[in-house]
Parts: C-alpha cells; structure tokens; sequence
C-alpha cells in the first residue's frame, strides 16, 4: 500500500475532537489501517471498477483477471486494444453484456480524450472528476467515489448513497432506522475535510461487535 497524501494521524485527531461518537468509533477500531492502491491510469482503475460492479470480491477478482489476460499484462491496460477485443471473448471472461458495453464506452472515451487521463487529474476538484468520469456508460458517482478515497487519496469523499455507510451509521448512532443519503450527508457534516476517513472507520464497524 502507498501511504496517503495527507496525515491519518491529523484526520483522526480532527474527526475525535469533532464528533464523540465518531471518537468512540475510532478508540473501538484502533488505528487507521488503510492506503492507496494506485492505478496505472483511469481507464485500468475504472475497468476494475465496473468488473467489481455487484460481485463478491472473490468472484470479481477471477473475472477481472481472465478479462485482463486478453491483453498484455506486462503493460497498463490499452484502451485502443480492449476496443478492438470482440464482445464474445470480453463475455467469456465473464463480463456481462452491460459490463462489456461499459467498458468499450469507457475505452472509446478514453481514447476521444473525454475521459481524462492521470496527469490531467491533479487539479480537478472532485465534483469535476466524477463529472467527467460519469459520462461513461456505466460508470455512476460510486464507483468513481471509490477511486478518489483509495486510488488518488482525496480526504474528503463521502459515498452518501453506500449501503454500508448508513448501516454503520446506524449502528454507531443508535438510530432508529437506517438513514437516508440525504440525513448522511448532514450527520457528516462535523467530519469535513476528512469524510474519507470517516467513511473508513464506519465501514470497519460493520465488522467488530463493539457496542459503542
């Protein structure tokens, strides 16, 4: 793992003397584990992306490899190779049809140049990013939300409409119900500029038992 660009250890100490419960969250979890995965370029990460789309990680993984051994591996992925694959043999990686059109849409954008390419990300603010990122069939503000925590390791994301995210939501805030995406991003309003962070430790409490 790469580290992040911006200090855990700061966003932690923010988000504890910002919101108690959020402190009491983070004492449960312990120490920020996480880090960035870089990608060789946008179009490698979002094809991961869209392969991953409503699959276990396990059965994702598989097909994300057979997909990606239909063109050299010792290189970054091309978009003007997958373009040229035939649709049947992206299938029988075990791409669905929808994720086949997916990801020629995003190759022929890649190569159209409107979807950017890494060093013209930099300066783009998030919301621009997954504007432009969005226009790509398939491609929704989740999966690109993804990529800016754990790919370019933006510290303010918030994936509000993430199932995850409102349930340990819920469970860490002892609601009654399950918040909406609107009431998400209201109860995170306290932990800007490091909703990334939070947004990990939220997910971590999915998985321990702690009562908090």
């Amino acid at each position: 793992m790469t580290p992040l660009p911006y200090s855990a250890f700061d966003a932690v100490q923010y988000l504890s003397s910002r919101d108690s419960v959020m402190a009491q969250l983070i004492h449960a979890v312990g120490p920020y584990e996480g880090g960035l995965r870089p990608a060789p370029s946008p179009f490698e990460a979002l094809c991961e992306a869209v392969t991953y789309q409503q699959l276990s990680g396990k059965a994702a993984a598989t097909i994300y490899g057979r997909f990606r051994a239909l063109t050299p591996t010792d290189k970054a992925l091309d978009p003007a190779l997958v373009l040229a694959l035939p649709d049947e043999l992206m299938r029988s990686a075990g791409l669905s049809r929808a994720k086949t059109a997916a990801i020629k849409d995003l190759a022929g954008k890649t190569l159209s140049g409107a979807v950017p390419n890494q060093d013209s990300l930099s300066p783009l603010s998030d919301e621009e990013i997954i504007e432009k990122f969005t226009i790509v069939k398939g491609v929704g503000p989740w999966s690109v939300k993804m990529y800016l925590m754990f790919r370019l390791g933006r510290p303010d994301v918030l994936p509000h409409t993430d199932l995850g995210i409102r349930k340990g939501i819920m469970q860490t805030y002892q609601l009654a119900e399950m918040p909406s995406p609107k009431q998400v991003i209201e109860i995170a309003e306290p932990w800007s500029p490091y909703r990334t962070l939070a947004s990990w430790y939220l997910w971590r409490s999915l998985e321990i038992e702690t009562t908090l």
